[in-house]
């Protein structure tokens, strides 16, 4: 038991599944008793309203059933309950229960019990006034300063202050600016009132303002509460607070001073009657509900704080005077009087927890026991020391963040790809032009070795590539048990795309002893997808805008035998040209030299050599390694197409620019849109009519300039997609053959793809050349720098969109100048060239010193000299 926990006086659960809010809960002498005792009303969202009369009870023992005065159940949601001076005639106090289309006025009286069941309470219905629209809160008090009555303020939830003078509907008014209907308070001594507007700012209208615009004649018109009966309000005072607020509350404990409390998000506001901060405290924690009360000191308020973490705080002015536990988060607190005891904290929980409690602590009676006393074996302890230093020794050997994988898993994810394609095609709302989008079938299994609770499946592939069902949630799964799924995956854009791969996350939680609601775990798998997904066989076409040529180590192998799924076996070992042609429309030949150990990929577009390029590769290590034969290799031994890759990340950066301008133009129209509408609304509602003047043409040839504008964004975007795409796969054909080209090790490989392929998506914000230029960068100063100089370079704060590809080109090009000259890519600190800072940010322009002596040809394609045979390395995912 905490030593601060709260301290229970009176406490019951109310109903079964009932939820309560903020303003249903109240305290006060509601039957009008005058022996200043509260009592507890509770209204609930399930239209139950319950009056309570608190009685200590002994700790363990269940509340009595005469605490409970009375329970009605009424027609519709209680939203607020409030007790006032209500009813015309008479001082006493009646109870205004408000609900989301009626306000109702009871009186709360009991008669004297002859048995031993004790007095009988019932309500009486003095009046109701049903409201024309949706009531959100309400306050109350002596508006305009009248004596011995209070009057009521409905908050409607389209901004509209319903005021009504007891029995009778005085006026309503709505909010300038409204949005979001906010907490609302009444201040007796400014006779005003104050509310919070979506705008986040605290704002006070005086009631005379109300008042005098409303025309005396139409006082009593029910019809007031109809749309056209609400007039415009003029503030008096605001203050923007920058956060929404919970809810305010106003209080004056002397004459001279009164005080506005506000208390929002992440702070505790006291305001002045004019709107000035007095002081406010910024909170650690997220509040629920708070209430201020008189202090002991002169000069001070104290105010009770409670937060999403079970805890009241008891604050004086700002400081934290004490904190105890609650039982539960409670919506609602309340201080109050009861028999014998004053100053009762009263909180309700949103699930019907209602507790009365106090402040203190009980002493603690525990005692703890003597130990014996014993000689310290100093020889034992050392050898234990010695042990545990050599067991966290061993512990702290590795590097990895991640724990080593288990033996056998818990769950177990495998996807299997059919080799053939779907007879019938599952392709959705498909882009592709092609006459029929194949479509290829992956079944899913996911096996589980112990319970897994609220397992998920997700399975992704890169655009343009799309899934016909990316989300499966199961059941639980029990152990041993498996699930399996069947789905298909097909091309939707109409691009190629830069990798046949896909991913399967399946994410569970694991119950323990400790936690039986499960620990979160994830288990993946990856799958490869054909090429035939994406193209199928054509005629060879003998020339080519683009060519590349693989050397190997061995002889050519007959395209029957590597793939067989794209040549007809009638053609025997002769097969030494094959094509593929792509649903995009392109075309990609590969040919096999009879003398020599080459093979030669061309085609018109530069990004189409990418997936064949890759396949080959692949399917002949793949074929080798069946063969037993582990000296295989391949080289390239041609130019690098940077002037063609160039060109693509110019085609993307342009498209990047377009989008800028494209949104800078929307900015604009959408501005003088704006500044129409507002122009024609002040002139419909203004009483004398007068000319548009040409103000509907100009809106409407606005509007038409907005939706051109958008659609030509819109397309932009979707060019801009395809040129990344593009941009993606000329990016891995670069990739590859630098590793061809150099003897990279797979650590190597993986550092160039983190360089040149660091985003999955690209936006404005954050783009591909931006980020590219700074990683080349960073490799230009750190492993591949000259000297010193270049290392001392400083580096920008934050990454930018550049104004041109300049430099990045620049970059790239001395990139591989470095690389031939016999730069070596790492990223270990123990070079001695590399310095131990990080990169933040982007990096200036690497200086070029006597242009490196490369050699260019013309078409300003670098070449570079051939350093021998490379072996080709897949890197690990």
């Amino acid at each position: 038991m905490s030593l601060f926990k709260a301290r229970d006086w009176w406490s019951t659960i109310l109903g079964e599944k009932e939820e309560f809010d903020q303003g249903c809960l109240c305290v006060a002498d509601v039957d009008n008793s005058g022996s200043g005792q509260d009592k507890v009303i509770v209204g609930s969202y399930n239209g139950y309203l319950r009056i309570f009369n608190p009685h200590p009870v002994k700790p363990g023992d269940e509340v009595q059933p005469e605490d409970l005065l009375l329970e009605v159940q009424l027609q519709e949601p209680i939203l607020q309950v409030e007790v006032g001076k209500f009813v015309s005639g008479t001082e006493g106090l009646h109870l205004a229960v408000l609900h989301c289309r009626k306000l109702c006025v009871y009186a709360v009286s009991g008669t004297q019990g002859n048995v031993e069941h004790g007095n009988q309470y019932q309500i009486k219905l003095m009046y109701e006034h049903n409201l024309q629209r949706t009531a959100c809160n309400m306050t109350y008090g002596p508006f305009g300063g009248v004596k011995g009555r209070d009057l009521i303020c409905i908050q409607s939830m389209d901004g509209m202050l319903m005021l009504f003078e007891q029995e009778s509907y005085a006026f309503g008014r709505f909010l300038p600016g409204f949005l979001l209907p906010g907490p609302l308070a009444y201040s007796s001594r400014t006779d005003s009132f104050i509310t919070v507007s979506s705008c986040q700012q605290v704002e006070s209208y005086k009631y005379q303002v109300l008042a005098f615009a409303t025309d005396a004649d139409e006082r009593h018109d029910t019809e007031q509460q109809k749309l056209s009966s609400g007039k415009r309000l003029v503030v008096d005072w605001v203050l923007n607070i920058g956060e929404q607020a919970l809810d305010i509350c106003i209080v004056s404990f002397n004459q001279g001073v009164s005080s506005v409390f506000v208390l929002g998000e992440r702070n505790f506001f006291c305001l002045k009657d004019n709107g000035q901060i007095r002081f406010m405290k910024k909170l650690d924690y997220s509040p629920s509900c708070f209430i201020p009360y008189c202090s002991v000191r002169e000069g001070t308020i104290n105010a009770l704080i409670a937060n999403h973490n079970k805890i009241l705080n008891v604050y004086q002015d700002i400081t934290l005077k004490w904190a105890t536990q609650l039982p539960c988060i409670p919506v609602s607190v309340k201080v109050a009087n009861f028999q014998d005891l004053k100053g009762v904290i009263v909180t309700l929980s949103d699930d019907g927890h209602l507790q009365c409690s106090y402040l203190g602590t009980d002493p603690s009676l525990f005692q703890a026991p003597k130990v014996d006393s014993r000689e310290i074996n100093y020889e034992e302890m050392n050898a234990e020391m010695k042990e545990l230093q050599k067991i966290i020794r061993e512990a702290t050997k590795t590097q990895d963040i991640l724990p080593e994988s288990e033996k056998q898993r818990d769950v177990t994810v495998t996807a299997e790809v059919s080799p053939d394609l779907d007879e019938e095609s599952q392709a959705i709302d498909s882009e592709v032009k092609a006459g029929a989008v194949p479509s290829v079938t992956v079944k899913i299994t996911i096996q589980s070795r112990v319970a897994a609770q609220k397992p998920c499946l997700a399975v992704c592939v890169q655009a343009p590539l799309a899934v016909t069902c990316d989300q499966f949630v199961f059941d639980d799964l029990e152990p041993d048990k498996s699930e399996t799924v069947v789905l298909s995956v097909f091309l939707k854009e109409n691009c190629s795309p830069p990798e046949l791969e896909g991913t399967c996350m399946f994410s569970y939680n694991k119950p323990t002893e400790l936690n039986p609601e499960g620990i979160p775990r994830v288990s993946q798998c990856s799958f490869s997808l054909p090429l035939k997904l994406v193209c199928f066989p054509a005629q060879p076409s003998k020339a080519g805008n683009h060519k590349l040529t693989i050397d190997t180590n061995k002889p050519p192998i007959s395209f029957v035998t590597i793939f067989p799924d794209f040549v007809d076996p009638s053609e025997g070992d002769q097969a030494n040209a094959l094509g593929f042609q792509f649903l995009t429309g392109s075309k990609t030949t590969l040919l096999a030299s009879k003398t020599s150990q080459r093979y030669r990929i061309q085609s018109d577009q530069l990004e189409d050599l990418w997936l064949v390029t890759k396949e080959l590769i692949h399917r002949l290590q793949e074929y080798f390694k069946k063969q037993n034969c582990k000296d295989f290799a391949c080289t390239f031994s041609g130019s690098i197409p940077l002037q063609e890759y160039f060109e693509l990340i110019d085609q993307h950066f342009e498209l990047r620019l377009n989008a800028e301008k494209y949104q800078e133009l929307l900015s604009e129209r959408a501005v003088q849109f704006r500044a129409i509408e507002r122009r024609l609304l002040t002139r419909f509602k203004d009483k004398t009519p007068a000319p548009l003047q040409h103000l509907d043409t100009l809106l409407e040839g606005t509007f038409r300039e907005v939706i051109a504008l958008a659609d030509a964004a819109e397309e932009n975007q979707a060019n801009m997609f395809q040129a990344f795409a593009k941009l993606k796969s000329a990016t891995h054909l670069v990739i590859m053959l630098i590793s061809l080209w150099q003897k990279l090790s797979t650590d190597q490989i993986a550092i160039l793809e983190a360089t040149f392929l660091p985003l999955a998506e690209d936006t404005q914000e954050l783009g591909w050349e931006e980020t590219v230029d700074a990683a080349v960068s960073y490799l230009l100063r750190t492993c591949l720098s000259k000297s010193s100089k270049e290392q001392a370079l400083t580096l920008n704060s934050q990454l930018s969109m550049p104004k041109d590809t300049s430099r990045l080109k620049k970059n790239i090009t001395l990139f591989c100048d470095r690389l031939a000259k016999g730069g070596r890519l790492s990223l270990s600190t123990d070079l001695a060239t590399q310095p131990a800072a990080v990169m933040l940010g982007g990096c200036a322009t690497i200086p070029e010193s006597d242009l490196e002596e490369r050699t260019i040809i013309p078409g300003s394609t670098a070449v570079f000299a051939s350093l021998g045979q490379t072996t080709m390395q897949k890197s690990k995912p």
